[in-house]
């Protein structure tokens, strides 16, 4: 018997009444098997976190607080032919939100601090957190500074990133050229689209460890160094786009029209020096941005060329030797039936004319004359080498090819048609390539517009073949195309537009095209101003003075030297004609039989 505290007589746990029936020996057994596997289970996961896969869960930890962050990198820059700035970067602040964990206690001083420097009402800022969202943009592409202000802020749940800004110093003149980005810095128009990928730039990464509340807390290092865009140089010169561009947006205004274009070209190389639409856009300031505005019609827009193709079929006659400068063409009192009940007229109602007459005085019975002993197969094929049907082989989105339907598909109506300039459709970025054939003495200079890289010359008339239609044109150029001090020669076209499949009634485009100075031949500038309500419609009443102050500013910038001092040469019989046999003096050219077709 067992003795307990204060002499009490104790129990044994083997006698206990509780369980007389004894303890199994077998069951204290189990339980320290039990937790021997159990510590044994322990020791071996332990073992195997801290061994046999460390490597996973350090990876799973440093995932934890391990973050890669991007280090931006700068789009490439756009300069002109001389470095100035087209478009550049800059830094800029993307502003966004969690809005849970924006305190719903934000003092309203600073709330309205807030929404100040993100330029928004209050009222605004408060939809935008709603706490319902988790992730929510409060503003893109702020300036930097404004982005420090807000992060000075500290106001939990208020985040900000590094981005860049596009800018463009030059603003809506140079619009057309350049284009534009979008928020995430990809290209959406223009030279900004067409080199988009030589533009782009790679962002870096840099790897950082943050702390619970997202803060950076220690820097890792750079894991990939950040990659600026390359750096993209036009042959425009920023000086001729202002001009070119103020020019015609006056023009467009002071004749009421609905838009208008300009190309002016370096008539040695084919480099386009500028390219000017209106209506333009800001390309700093889209919000108000119409679709209307975005149209490069100098590159896109396709109209009938209408007398600006008579210098161009002239040349074909010349260098075929079928006329010359002198040539008397027999133009019918200025009326010609062509069959089926349709009719050419012409302005003048001149009996004959001389080839270079037929030029100045415009003439489409004259044209016609000239060009029905032309085949089709030829007049096609002279079209082509001129560039007409192709697209030039430019950096922007949508050239347009134009149209010359094939010679097989000529119907007689449409042979003279086209000697004048209807029935075909073209750019007047390809008029003013064409045109460069004749400050070329001969040879095509294909238009380009990235600096180093000008196109071949491609031979298309002999050069005195274009040397004799350069000094008629100088005899054609409209009284208004004149610049002081220099010789000029061109041709201007007045074309009626289709509207819904008819000739409009008083609808036109008014266009000049012309080349200057004569005697070295330095630009090829072209001009069109569409639908023109006020001052006229000719193109030498419209169009003609824009090409006039247009070349004269820039021969002036250009630094090119007056040639008044060199005496023009009259483009009559005395011309230097294109060596080929003269027909008969007068009446040489007798009209020709056209079946019935449509005129234009």
């Amino acid at each position: 018997m067992k003795f307990g505290l204060h002499g009490q007589r104790g129990i044994s746990f083997s006698s206990s009444a509780i369980d007389r029936g004894g303890l199994p020996p077998w069951r204290s057994r189990v339980v320290v098997f039990v937790v021997t596997v159990l510590f044994a289970s322990l020791g071996a996961r332990a073992f195997w976190v801290q061994v046999g896969n460390n490597q996973f869960y350090s990876e799973q930890g440093r995932k934890r607080v391990q973050r890669t962050i991007e280090v931006p990198a700068a789009r490439g820059r756009i300069v002109d032919r001389d470095n100035r700035l087209l478009a550049m970067s800059q830094r800029a602040a993307g502003i966004f939100a969690d809005p849970t964990e924006v305190p719903s206690d934000l003092p309203a001083e600073t709330r309205a601090r807030l929404a100040g420097l993100l330029g928004m009402s209050p009222a605004d800022l408060a939809a935008r957190l709603d706490p319902a969202r988790s992730f929510v943009f409060l503003a893109r592409q702020l300036p930097y500074e404004r982005g420090e202000e807000i992060a000075a802020l500290k106001i939990p749940g208020i985040y900000r990133q590094p981005e860049w800004q596009r800018v463009y110093p030059m603003g809506e003149s140079a619009a057309h050229v350049v284009g534009f980005t979008g928020l995430e810095g990809q290209g959406q128009e223009g030279i900004e689209l067409a080199l988009n990928q030589q533009l782009l730039a790679q962002n870096g990464q840099r790897l950082v460890i943050r702390d619970r509340l997202g803060r950076v807390v220690e820097d890792r290092g750079l894991l990939r160094s950040p990659r600026d865009g390359a750096a993209v140089q036009l042959t425009i010169d920023s000086r001729l786009q202002h001009l070119a561009y103020s020019e015609l947006r006056a023009a467009v205004e002071r004749h009421g029209a609905k838009a208008g274009g300009a190309v002016v070209l370096d008539a040695r190389t084919g480099e386009i020096l500028a390219l000017a639409n209106w209506p333009s856009y800001e390309p700093n300031q889209r919000s108000k941005l119409r679709g209307e505005q975005l149209r490069n019609r100098v590159v896109t827009d396709l109209f009938e060329p209408g007398s600006t193709i008579k210098p161009l079929n002239v040349a074909l006659a010349l260098d075929r030797g079928m006329v010359r400068p002198g040539t008397v063409v027999d133009t019918l009192g200025g009326s010609m039936k062509l069959g089926g009940g349709y009719t050419v007229k012409d302005v003048s109602r001149s009996t004959s004319l001389s080839v270079a007459d037929v030029l100045k005085k415009s003439s489409n019975v004259g044209m016609v004359q000239i060009m029905h002993r032309v085949p089709s197969q030829e007049m096609w094929l002279s079209f082509q080498r001129f560039g007409l049907g192709h697209a030039p082989s430019v950096a922007f989105p949508g050239t347009a090819a134009g149209w010359v339907r094939p010679a097989a598909r000529w119907k007689p109506i449409e042979h003279a048609t086209m000697s004048y300039g209807y029935g075909l459709s073209v750019s007047l970025l390809q008029m003013a390539q064409a045109y460069t054939v004749f400050a070329g003495d001969g040879a095509m200079r294909p238009v380009s517009l990235l600096s180093g890289q000008p196109g071949v010359p491609q031979h298309v008339v002999r050069p005195e073949t274009a040397r004799a239609v350069r000094d008629m044109l100088e005899l054609a150029a409209a009284k208004a195309s004149a610049v002081e001090g220099y010789r000029v020669g061109g041709k201007s076209g007045t074309t009626r537009k289709l509207v819904g499949g008819r000739y409009g009634a008083a609808r036109y485009l008014s266009n000049f095209i012309g080349i200057a100075p004569l005697s070295n031949p330095r630009i090829v500038v072209a001009v069109t101003i569409d639908d023109p309500t006020k001052g006229g419609y000719y193109g030498g009443a419209v169009a003609a003075p824009v090409f006039s102050d247009i070349a004269a500013g820039a021969l002036h910038l250009l630094g090119v030297a007056p040639d008044l001092h060199v005496q023009p040469l009259a483009a009559s019989a005395s011309a230097t004609p294109a060596p080929a046999p003269a027909p008969a003096p007068k009446a040489a050219l007798r009209p020709p039989a056209v079946p019935a077709g449509r005129a234009g």
